[in-house]
């Protein structure tokens, strides 16, 4: 009896297993396809055969195409935006520290992050939006963070929206600029976001914020 359950168990895990290495395969195969020619052009079909499967069996892990690309932007730009949201939990974390922080998350990660680059103004809406959300999602997050610095008591929520969306552009525009670069030039690029986010908050010690009519 014992040993009956054992294999039961054993045999499920292996069930599991296998069924995460397909999933994990449609994710790569999609990056591997979506960078030759976008994700909106794309066959379900093509998808399932870049994972070694029929394409009834996509459906056992994704409920559309759609889902899947969704889940590639869960994959890169939510897990950043939690992983700054923990960052932010710890005393006294500095702004320069908390850019470097955004590169060592995407590092390694270039075909995820080359997708969303392209994605985020791509052809598929469903993708556009679900980024879109994300990134407002940021924003809104460094708004409560700016809101909260004694410097800036007296800006407008209109200024204080308006400096995080400066900032969080920037530093996204620095990250597509990370995905095309060659490793040797990866540093200095982490080093001119830095100093040009240092410059955008000099900028904002000496603005005068005042509310919008």
């Amino acid at each position: 009896m014992l040993t009956d359950v054992s294999e039961r168990i054993e045999q499920a895990e292996t069930r599991g297993e296998r069924k995460e290495r397909t999933r994990q395969a449609l994710l790569e195969g999609t990056l591997a396809l979506a960078a030759e020619r976008g994700f909106a052009a794309l066959s379900l079909r093509e998808v399932a055969r870049s994972a070694g499967i029929v394409p009834t069996a996509f459906y056992r892990h994704f409920g559309s195409l759609d889902e899947l690309g969704t889940t590639l932007v869960d994959e890169g730009v939510r897990q950043l935006r939690l992983a700054l949201r923990d960052l932010r939990r710890t005393p006294d974390a500095r702004l320069a520290e908390t850019v470097r922080f955004v590169f060592t998350q995407i590092a390694g990660r270039d075909a995820l992050y080359g997708f969303l680059i392209r994605e985020r103004h791509g052809g598929s809406a469903a993708l556009r939006s679900a980024i879109a959300i994300e990134m407002q999602l940021i924003t809104r997050e460094l708004v409560v963070d700016l809101s909260r610095l004694r410097a800036l008591d007296s800006w407008s929520p209109e200024d204080l929206e308006l400096a995080a969306d400066l900032i969080v552009s920037t530093v996204a525009s620095h990250i597509a600029d990370y995905v095309a670069a060659l490793p040797r030039e990866r540093p200095e690029l982490v080093e001119r976001t830095v100093r040009q986010v240092r410059l955008i908050a000099l900028g904002m010690a000496q603005w005068r914020s005042t509310p919008s009519r």
